[in-house]
Protein backbone atom coordinates (compact mmCIF):
# COMPACT_ATOMS: atom_id res chain seq x y z
CA UNK A 1 0.00 0.00 0.00
CA UNK A 2 1.44 3.14 -0.89
CA UNK A 3 1.09 5.63 1.86
CA UNK A 4 3.17 8.39 0.74
CA UNK A 5 0.59 11.45 -1.37
CA UNK A 6 2.53 14.24 -3.20
CA UNK A 7 1.18 17.12 -1.06
CA UNK A 8 -1.35 18.36 1.42
CA UNK A 9 -4.61 18.90 -0.71
CA UNK A 10 -4.58 15.15 -2.01
CA UNK A 11 -3.92 13.42 1.31
CA UNK A 12 -6.82 15.06 2.51
CA UNK A 13 -8.34 14.45 -0.35
CA UNK A 14 -12.48 12.93 0.44
CA UNK A 15 -11.75 13.02 4.43
CA UNK A 16 -12.24 16.59 4.85
CA UNK A 17 -16.24 17.42 5.61
CA UNK A 18 -17.69 19.85 7.55
CA UNK A 19 -18.73 19.67 11.13
CA UNK A 20 -16.00 16.88 11.51
CA UNK A 21 -13.82 16.55 15.19
CA UNK A 22 -9.95 16.64 13.98
CA UNK A 23 -7.17 15.53 16.48
CA UNK A 24 -4.20 17.89 15.83
CA UNK A 25 -0.80 17.21 17.46
CA UNK A 26 1.71 20.26 18.07
CA UNK A 27 2.06 22.18 21.19
CA UNK A 28 2.17 26.03 20.20
CA UNK A 29 4.28 26.02 17.54
CA UNK A 30 6.34 23.31 18.19
CA UNK A 31 5.50 19.95 15.86
CA UNK A 32 2.53 21.41 14.20
CA UNK A 33 0.84 19.83 11.39
CA UNK A 34 1.51 23.05 9.06
CA UNK A 35 1.16 22.20 5.49
CA UNK A 36 -1.58 20.16 6.74
CA UNK A 37 -3.56 23.14 8.75
CA UNK A 38 -3.17 25.31 5.52
CA UNK A 39 -4.71 22.17 3.05
CA UNK A 40 -7.58 22.41 5.28
CA UNK A 41 -7.88 26.57 5.47
CA UNK A 42 -7.95 26.61 1.52
CA UNK A 43 -10.36 23.81 1.40
CA UNK A 44 -12.90 25.89 2.98
CA UNK A 45 -14.68 23.44 5.25
CA UNK A 46 -16.41 24.98 8.39
CA UNK A 47 -18.00 23.86 11.74
CA UNK A 48 -14.70 22.12 12.84
CA UNK A 49 -14.39 20.82 16.17
CA UNK A 50 -10.51 20.80 16.91
CA UNK A 51 -8.86 18.49 19.96
CA UNK A 52 -5.60 20.31 19.95
CA UNK A 53 -3.48 21.16 23.23
CA UNK A 54 -3.82 24.40 21.83
CA UNK A 55 -4.80 26.81 18.76
CA UNK A 56 -1.47 28.11 17.94
CA UNK A 57 -1.20 32.13 17.97
CA UNK A 58 -2.70 34.12 15.62
CA UNK A 59 -2.34 33.48 11.87
CA UNK A 60 -0.35 30.14 12.82
CA UNK A 61 -1.25 26.74 14.05
CA UNK A 62 -5.13 26.63 14.31
CA UNK A 63 -5.19 30.27 14.30
CA UNK A 64 -4.83 30.42 11.07
CA UNK A 65 -8.58 28.46 10.94
CA UNK A 66 -9.64 30.73 13.65
CA UNK A 67 -8.98 33.75 11.46
CA UNK A 68 -11.72 32.20 8.41
CA UNK A 69 -14.10 31.24 10.92
CA UNK A 70 -13.58 27.33 9.96
CA UNK A 71 -13.18 26.57 13.79
CA UNK A 72 -17.09 26.21 15.49
CA UNK A 73 -15.26 24.26 18.72
CA UNK A 74 -11.92 24.26 20.71
CA UNK A 75 -11.29 21.26 23.33
CA UNK A 76 -8.21 22.89 24.82
CA UNK A 77 -5.86 22.58 27.89
CA UNK A 78 -4.43 26.11 26.79
CA UNK A 79 -5.21 29.01 25.04
CA UNK A 80 -3.59 32.03 26.37
CA UNK A 81 -1.51 33.49 23.75
CA UNK A 82 -4.45 33.64 20.72
CA UNK A 83 -6.04 37.33 20.95
CA UNK A 84 -8.26 36.05 18.15
CA UNK A 85 -9.21 33.14 20.38
CA UNK A 86 -9.95 35.35 22.79
CA UNK A 87 -12.16 37.73 21.06
CA UNK A 88 -13.87 34.93 19.87
CA UNK A 89 -14.86 33.50 23.06
CA UNK A 90 -15.75 36.40 24.68
CA UNK A 91 -17.98 37.21 21.76
CA UNK A 92 -19.54 33.95 22.10
CA UNK A 93 -18.04 32.83 18.78
CA UNK A 94 -16.37 30.23 19.67
CA UNK A 95 -16.95 26.87 21.56
CA UNK A 96 -14.41 25.97 24.68
CA UNK A 97 -14.28 23.03 26.22
CA UNK A 98 -11.14 23.45 28.55
CA UNK A 99 -9.45 20.03 29.46
CA UNK A 100 -6.63 19.58 31.63
CA UNK A 101 -3.58 18.69 29.19
CA UNK A 102 -2.32 15.66 31.04
CA UNK A 103 -6.06 14.85 30.94
CA UNK A 104 -6.82 15.88 27.28
CA UNK A 105 -3.31 13.09 26.39
CA UNK A 106 -4.94 10.35 27.94
CA UNK A 107 -8.47 10.91 26.58
CA UNK A 108 -6.78 10.49 23.09
CA UNK A 109 -4.76 8.14 23.81
CA UNK A 110 -7.99 6.04 25.56
CA UNK A 111 -9.64 6.78 22.24
CA UNK A 112 -7.16 5.15 20.17
CA UNK A 113 -6.99 2.36 22.47
CA UNK A 114 -10.81 1.80 22.19
CA UNK A 115 -11.59 3.20 25.76
CA UNK A 116 -14.93 4.80 26.00
CA UNK A 117 -14.32 6.82 29.16
CA UNK A 118 -11.96 6.58 32.43
CA UNK A 119 -11.66 8.10 36.02
CA UNK A 120 -9.59 10.78 37.21
CA UNK A 121 -8.73 12.58 40.36
CA UNK A 122 -7.82 16.11 38.10
CA UNK A 123 -10.66 18.35 38.10
CA UNK A 124 -12.11 17.37 40.81
CA UNK A 125 -13.99 19.80 42.82
CA UNK A 126 -13.83 22.37 39.91
CA UNK A 127 -15.67 23.66 36.77
CA UNK A 128 -13.77 20.95 35.03
CA UNK A 129 -15.90 18.66 36.60
CA UNK A 130 -19.55 19.92 35.99
CA UNK A 131 -22.07 17.84 34.77
CA UNK A 132 -19.44 14.81 34.75
CA UNK A 133 -20.36 11.73 36.67
CA UNK A 134 -18.39 11.59 39.55
CA UNK A 135 -17.38 7.82 41.25
CA UNK A 136 -16.01 7.13 44.34
CA UNK A 137 -13.12 5.04 44.73
CA UNK A 138 -11.25 3.84 48.47
CA UNK A 139 -12.68 6.96 49.92
CA UNK A 140 -11.79 9.70 47.34
CA UNK A 141 -14.03 11.36 44.32
CA UNK A 142 -13.22 11.00 40.77
CA UNK A 143 -14.54 12.05 37.69
CA UNK A 144 -15.52 10.37 34.46
CA UNK A 145 -13.73 11.50 31.32
CA UNK A 146 -14.67 10.47 27.71
CA UNK A 147 -12.01 8.85 25.44
CA UNK A 148 -11.50 11.21 22.11
CA UNK A 149 -12.67 9.16 18.59
CA UNK A 150 -11.64 11.74 16.05
CA UNK A 151 -12.85 11.72 12.06
CA UNK A 152 -9.90 12.58 11.28
CA UNK A 153 -6.16 13.06 13.07
CA UNK A 154 -3.34 15.14 11.56
CA UNK A 155 -0.03 14.94 12.88
CA UNK A 156 4.09 15.88 12.08
CA UNK A 157 7.04 13.72 12.67
CA UNK A 158 10.32 14.11 11.97
CA UNK A 159 11.39 11.06 10.00
CA UNK A 160 9.17 7.92 8.36
CA UNK A 161 9.67 5.18 6.50
CA UNK A 162 7.25 3.82 2.88
CA UNK A 163 4.80 1.94 5.71
CA UNK A 164 4.12 4.78 7.90
CA UNK A 165 6.50 4.22 11.19
CA UNK A 166 7.34 7.21 12.54
CA UNK A 167 9.80 9.08 14.53
CA UNK A 168 9.34 12.23 16.32
CA UNK A 169 12.01 14.72 17.32
CA UNK A 170 12.40 15.32 20.92
CA UNK A 171 9.91 17.51 22.46
CA UNK A 172 8.27 17.65 19.28
CA UNK A 173 6.65 14.50 19.99
CA UNK A 174 4.48 15.91 22.25
CA UNK A 175 0.70 15.69 21.61
CA UNK A 176 1.49 13.76 18.03
CA UNK A 177 1.53 10.78 19.05
CA UNK A 178 -1.57 10.05 21.39
CA UNK A 179 -3.47 12.02 18.70
CA UNK A 180 -2.01 9.81 15.67
CA UNK A 181 -3.99 6.80 17.30
CA UNK A 182 -7.21 8.53 18.05
CA UNK A 183 -8.88 9.23 14.32
CA UNK A 184 -10.34 6.91 12.13
CA UNK A 185 -8.10 7.96 9.21
CA UNK A 186 -4.61 9.57 10.49
CA UNK A 187 -2.21 11.70 7.81
CA UNK A 188 1.43 12.81 8.69
CA UNK A 189 3.68 15.59 7.26
CA UNK A 190 7.18 14.33 7.81
CA UNK A 191 10.77 16.09 6.89
CA UNK A 192 12.02 12.92 5.26
CA UNK A 193 10.96 9.58 4.46
CA UNK A 194 13.53 6.75 4.16
CA UNK A 195 13.70 3.25 2.48
CA UNK A 196 12.08 0.50 5.17
CA UNK A 197 14.35 -0.85 7.31
CA UNK A 198 16.36 2.04 7.51
CA UNK A 199 14.74 3.18 10.86
CA UNK A 200 16.39 1.20 13.93
CA UNK A 201 13.07 -0.83 15.22
CA UNK A 202 13.78 0.32 18.89
CA UNK A 203 13.30 3.61 18.52
CA UNK A 204 10.28 4.31 16.42
CA UNK A 205 7.63 6.52 18.11
CA UNK A 206 4.41 4.97 16.56
CA UNK A 207 3.72 2.14 14.00
CA UNK A 208 2.50 2.48 10.81
CA UNK A 209 -0.49 0.56 11.46
CA UNK A 210 -2.41 3.60 12.69
CA UNK A 211 -0.78 5.75 9.65
CA UNK A 212 -2.76 5.45 6.49
CA UNK A 213 -1.38 8.73 4.19
CA UNK A 214 1.67 10.75 4.34
CA UNK A 215 3.14 13.85 2.94
CA UNK A 216 6.64 15.56 2.97
CA UNK A 217 6.23 18.99 4.29
CA UNK A 218 9.53 20.07 4.24
CA UNK A 219 10.89 22.57 3.89
CA UNK A 220 10.05 24.58 6.70
CA UNK A 221 10.53 27.94 8.20
CA UNK A 222 11.40 28.11 12.42
CA UNK A 223 8.63 30.12 13.81
CA UNK A 224 9.12 31.50 17.41
CA UNK A 225 6.38 31.67 19.59
CA UNK A 226 7.76 34.53 21.72
CA UNK A 227 10.77 36.73 20.38
CA UNK A 228 13.00 37.30 23.57
CA UNK A 229 15.88 39.61 23.16
CA UNK A 230 18.63 41.28 25.86
CA UNK A 231 19.76 44.66 25.52
CA UNK A 232 23.53 45.16 23.56
CA UNK A 233 26.38 45.38 26.01
CA UNK A 234 28.51 48.53 25.36
CA UNK A 235 32.01 47.90 24.22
Amino acid sequence: MNKLFPDAASALEGLLHDDMLIASGGFGLCGIPERLLEAIRESGVKGLTFASNNAGIDNEGIGMLLRTQQVKKMISSYVGENKEFERQFLSGELEVEFCPQGTLAERMRAGGAGIPGFYTKTGVGTQVADGKEVKNFGGEDYILERGIFADLAIVKAWKADETGNLVFRKTARNFNQPAATCGKVCVVEVEEVVPVGSLDPDCIHLPGVYVQRMIVGAPYDKKIEFVTTRERESA
